[in-house]
């Protein structure tokens, strides 16, 4: 096996600390992911065995799937990846809410006609479906009432085909606490037992637009991640934050003190693999996230996608990386050294599959050290291990 030494003279991956960690998890390190789809969903179910302080900050900009209903209807940021990072963090076994955490998981049949879907709703809020009956009180008053809040806000013939439970209740909460997240992201976290911090790095219903390099703007995140229709024919030049997916409104959009801290205070910083624009440039957008990141002085991580990101096409990892800075500089300052934004490139050269070729020497005349160590396996490939991966990020804290 490969091993690495990093600047504070830590081994990777460092079975000393590894073990320290996974004996007591709940004093664990907070490593802190600017991330927003279901690409860390077995990372973040790993990092469970190791702490309970992980922190992820998702982007509520998602225009597509089902949480373009919600999203349309309500004029609310989007819950679903929100919900899905809940669910990986939750503990769904005997000692955490295991019927819970099967009626969050649980979707509506797609192949139901409204009115029997409606039916199906109604007996959860009414205590009657099996789901519900097996979740003990106060925790199924809690649930049905949010539940209950969806359905008395829902617009005549919405859409409840194939909605996942565990967004309704998310969206009935919104509502009901005056259209906060907050409230009820911590009573969905006590609710599932979630083991980590999970928060939208704003509140606010945005959207994402971006400009090709011929000048096409595209609006909506949908629209060019390539995930729900074509791939896009182009480099992406710029992104920004807009009102509205269907009409070109940049705006400003800030990050709360209680998310400033959050970045400021954690003990290793890492922009993870994901949709590289919609997922983590999306992130470090809203003002106040640059900043936040240089002033802290923990370890700061590139993982680089394996394979080729939709979002990233053109693009060789020393573009990535300067396009990660220049959005970092955008609000930290123009003359904010990389070591306050980047420290570490990490990667596997000999086992993963990257879309452009690997040169050291020109990473590292942009300020980042390469840190070169096994992380795909041969039961993953051609994906990341997420255990290679979670014990050589928690090796570096």
């Amino acid at each position: 096996m490969r091993k690495v030494i990093v600047k504070r003279s830590v081994s990777i991956p460092d079975p000393v600390r590894l073990e320290r960690y996974r004996r007591v998890p709940e004093v664990g390190p907070a490593v802190l992911f600017f991330t927003g789809g279901t690409a860390l969903k077995s990372v973040s179910q790993e990092l469970t065995q190791y702490t309970k302080n992980s922190v992820h900050l998702l982007t509520p900009f998602d225009s597509g799937g089902s949480s373009a209903k919600l999203r349309e209807s309500f004029s609310m940021p989007a819950v679903g990846d929100i919900r899905n990072r809940l669910m990986a963090l939750a503990d769904s076994s005997i000692t955490g809410n295991p019927e819970v955490y099967k009626l969050a998981s649980f979707r509506l049949p797609e192949d139901k006609k409204p009115v029997q879907l409606r039916e199906i709703l109604d007996s959860m809020i009414d205590g009657q479906h099996a789901l519900i009956r097996g979740v003990p009180n106060p925790m199924r008053r809690l649930v049905r009432l949010q539940l209950e809040f969806f359905r008395d806000a829902m617009p005549e013939g919405f859409d409840l085909q194939g909605a996942s439970i565990g967004n309704l209740i998310l969206t009935g909460g919104y509502l009901n606490y005056q259209r906060h997240l907050d409230p009820i992201l911590y009573l969905f976290s006590k609710l599932l037992a979630v083991q980590g911090i999970v928060r939208p790095i704003t509140s606010q219903p945005y959207h994402l637009a971006v400009e090709l390099e011929d000048g096409q703007r595209i609006l909506g995140q949908h629209r060019f991640s390539g995930k729900e229709g074509p791939s896009i024919h182009g480099r992406i030049k710029d992104v920004w934050i807009t009102e509205s997916c269907e009409e070109n409104k940049p705006t400003d959009a800030h990050v709360r003190n209680k998310i400033s801290q959050l970045i400021q205070k954690a003990d290793l910083i890492c922009y993870p693999p994901g949709s590289f624009y919609s997922s983590v440039i999306a992130n470090i957008l809203p003002k106040g996230v640059g900043k936040s990141v240089a002033k802290n002085s923990a370890p700061k991580v590139y993982i680089p996608n394996l394979g080729c990101d939709p979002e990233q096409i053109g693009m060789t990892l020393e573009d990535s990386i300067k396009t990660l800075l220049k959005f970092l500089r955008a609000d930290a300052g123009s003359r904010v050294a990389t070591s306050r934004l980047l420290d570490f490139v990490i990667l596997d050269s000999q086992q993963g599959q990257y879309a452009s070729p690997i040169c050291s020497t020109k990473l590292r005349k942009l300020g980042v050290e390469v840190i070169d160590t096994p992380l795909v396996s041969e039961k993953s490939q051609p994906y990341y291990d997420s255990r290679l991966l979670v014990q050589a990020l928690l090796s570096m804290t």
